[in-house]
């Protein structure tokens, strides 16, 4: 996106130093790559991160309004309430694709977003390694609000931790050692000292939940909670020792309501120039008529599942209700990623963390995604060359 840095990185690439970046990749957890990394990181104009940042208070001014729990109280499929769900998410993940407006500038349309973590260990992480092995500018940054990597870190930890002693802080998620953010799970034990545990191997007693750690039980004051809903009712045969549906004495990071309440149930409510005019499918006055311009989209489904690209009228016809669902203007991606077998599509995703005592979240840092397909996830581009999961740079404010 800034033609004169990548020129420089892709000169400077070679096959021997990418093989080592993807070592150091995954030293931290002692294994091949589990998942692709980019053979380059994104390098983003002034003017787009600062759309970018425009682009995610606009959403920020409608989750922070009064009547946001009132207005979202439908998000929550029935049967997956959560109690004791605190005031607002602790983090908070925004996706957006980099097209180009009507002049030819480089602009973020919203896609997804999510009350929800993402690798937020790993990015800290990996931007060290793109330093380390190739020409990254060290006037450019990753981070957001004058933050650096050890002022980010300590910030993250003290939203992870909340004060408590790190091995009665848990990251749950379903069988934590095959998920592919694994990486991301061994970057938060080494930096934090936070173990992943799978709530299979916990136990519930007296509404407190509890682990075993080196053959001692340990009580679990804190979930940093990585765990969707998806996988549990996608693997019915999975029992856990206790119910999310009931009270359990335990502070929550994210709380899992969040993940639906900030969502794509959410994109309806939103009205700005980098958000793609969204419906509820059940409020939709009439099928648009230019249906090759839209997205089918569930609203209760992650990484892609369900979306159909080419939707059509018999498609919406079909469905045995039209609840569930959203119906999104396309957003078209533009090839802005110079590689040396042509260009490619990216999407950057905002991460933010948000303290109780904080009135609006904190833009901390990013996550970039390259793709040449018509899927942006990782898993869908796991077959070609400069995509993959890697992070953005900006010029340093």
């Amino acid at each position: 996106m800034i033609p004169e840095i990548q020129q420089v990185y892709n000169k400077a690439f070679t096959l021997e130093k990418y093989e080592a970046l993807l070592k150091d990749s995954f030293d931290v957890l002692g294994e091949e790559r589990v998942f692709r990394v980019a053979e380059t990181p994104l390098f983003v104009p002034a003017y787009l991160r600062d759309r970018l940042v425009e682009a995610g208070e606009s959403i920020i001014e409608v989750i922070t309004r009064p009547d946001f729990k009132e207005i979202s109280k439908n998000a929550i499929p029935a049967g997956l309430e959560v109690p004791n769900e605190d005031e607002h998410t602790g983090m908070l993940a925004i996706d957006f694709a980099i097209c180009k407006d009507e002049n030819g500038m480089l602009e973020p349309q919203l896609i997804e977003m999510q009350g929800f973590p993402s690798l937020m260990a790993y990015q800290d992480y990996t931007s060290k390694v793109y330093k380390k092995h190739f020409p990254v500018p060290h006037d450019f940054t990753p981070y957001f609000n004058g933050l650096t990597s050890e002022t980010y870190l300590q910030l993250l930890g003290e939203c992870l931790l909340n004060g408590h002693d790190p091995k009665q802080v848990v990251l749950m998620d379903l069988h934590p050692e095959k998920q592919k953010t694994r990486v991301d799970f061994a970057v938060t034990e080494k930096q934090f000292g936070i173990k992943a545990v799978c709530p299979t191997k916990m136990t519930l007693r007296a509404n407190k939940l509890f682990y075993q750690l080196n053959g001692e039980e340990v009580e679990i004051k804190r979930i940093y909670n990585r765990l969707i809903f998806d996988e549990l009712q996608a693997n019915p045969d999975i029992k856990l020792p206790f119910s999310l549906q009931e009270p359990i004495d335990v502070e929550w990071v994210t709380h899992p309501n969040w993940f639906f309440r900030i969502s794509k149930f959410t994109m309806p409510f939103l009205n700005h120039r980098f958000v793609p005019k969204t419906w509820f499918l059940e409020e939709l006055p009439e099928i648009p008529e230019d249906l090759e311009n839209w997205v089918l989209k569930p609203l209760f489904s992650f990484s892609g599942m369900g979306v159909k690209f080419n939707v059509t009228k018999a498609d919406i016809e079909a469905l045995p209700e039209r609840k569930g669902w959203i119906l999104q203007r396309k957003v078209q991606y533009e090839p802005v990623i110079q590689a040396p077998n042509g260009l490619v599509k990216c999407e950057i995703r905002l991460l933010y963390l948000w303290k109780p005592e904080w009135e609006k979240p904190k833009l901390c840092i990013n996550l970039g995604r390259m793709s040449k397909g018509v899927m942006i996830g990782v898993r869908y581009n796991a077959e070609q060359d400069w995509v993959g999961g890697n992070i953005a740079f900006f010029p340093a404010q």
